[in-house]
C-alpha cells in the first residue's frame, strides 16, 4: 500500500466547504487540474465522476462515501490498483476545521506503482486546498 495526506486549517464553516465539494461541475474554479468535469447525477454515494486532467485522458471516480458536512470519498481502478481518496473535515473548535486528504493506492502491484504514481497525483493539492479554503471563507 502507497500512502499520502496533505491538511490545512481554516476558519471557513464545513457546510461552504463541502458545497464545493458537492458543486462538481464547478470543481475547476478551486483545482487547475481540471480541463473537463462531469457528474451522472446528484453527489451522493454510487455517483460516478468522469475527470478530464489538461492534456490526458479521461478518469472516472466512483463515490464510495458521501456525509454532508464531514467527508467524501472517492475510489477510481486502474486494472488491480484501486486509487481511493478521502477528502474529510475535522473540527478543531467551534471556530476553526482541518480538512484532510487522504490517498491510499492498494492492489496488486502498489508497493510499486504507488510511489511511482502517487506523488504526481497529489503534488497539487496544497495549492488545490489552499484555493478551496479560500473561495469557501468568502
Amino acid at each position: 500500500m502507497w500512502e499520502y495526506e496533505h491538511s490545512i486549517e481554516t476558519d471557513a464553516t464545513p457546510q461552504a466547504i463541502y458545497g464545493l465539494w458537492a458543486d462538481v461541475p464547478n470543481w475547476g474554479t478551486w483545482n487547475g487540474e481540471i480541463e473537463k468535469i462531469e457528474i451522472d447525477g446528484p453527489f451522493r454515494e454510487g455517483a460516478q465522476i468522469t475527470m478530464t486532467p489538461p492534456g490526458d485522458d479521461a478518469i472516472v471516480l466512483r463515490v464510495a462515501e458521501a456525509v454532508e458536512g464531514e467527508r467524501f470519498v472517492d475510489e477510481a481502478r486502474f486494472g488491480d490498483l484501486l486509487l481511493r481518496t478521502v477528502h474529510r473535515i475535522d473540527r478543531i473548535d467551534p471556530s476553526r476545521v482541518r480538512v484532510v486528504y487522504r490517498m491510499e493506492i492498494t492492489g496488486t502491484g502498489a508497493d510499486e506503482a504507488g510511489p511511482q504514481i502517487g506523488p504526481g497525483i497529489t503534488a497539487d493539492w496544497p495549492d488545490t486546498m489552499g484555493t478551496l479554503v479560500g473561495l469557501a471563507r468568502r
